[in-house]
C-alpha cells in the first residue's frame, strides 16, 4: 500500500508477554519502522498529555504513542486497541482504528 509502519520502542514491552511468540514478534519488527523514545520525544510526549488535559503513568505509553502519530506525515491512521484513550491524545488529528 505504500504506507509506513511506525512504532515506538516502548511499545515492545507492553505487547510482551508470557503468549507472545518472539520469533513471530521479531518478524513483525523487522517490517516497521522502530521509533526510540528520546529525552526530546519523552517532553513533547509530555506535552501531547498536558494539551489532552491529562496526566500520569496511565497514559505515559500511550502519549509516546500518541506524540509519534502526530508527527507523522498526514494521512495518519493509527491501530489500536486503546481507541477511548487515543482519541484522547489525539484529537481528530489521527483517525483511530480500534482493534
Amino acid at each position: 500500500m505504500g504506507a509506513d509502519l511506525v512504532i515506538r520502542a516502548n511499545t515492545i514491552a507492553k505487547v510482551s508477554d508470557s503468549r507472545t511468540k518472539m520469533p513471530r514478534l521479531n518478524w513483525a519488527l523487522s517490517r516497521v519502522k522502530v521509533e526510540p523514545v528520546t529525552e526530546q520525544a519523552g517532553k513533547a510526549a509530555a506535552d501531547v498529555l498536558s494539551g489532552a488535559g491529562l496526566q500520569g503513568h496511565t497514559y505515559a505509553i500511550d502519549s509516546t504513542v500518541a506524540e509519534a502519530a502526530l508527527r507523522q506525515p498526514k494521512p495518519v491512521a493509527l491501530l489500536t486497541s486503546d481507541s477511548d484513550d487515543m482519541t484522547k491524545l489525539c484529537g481528530n488529528q489521527v483517525r483511530i482504528v480500534p482493534l
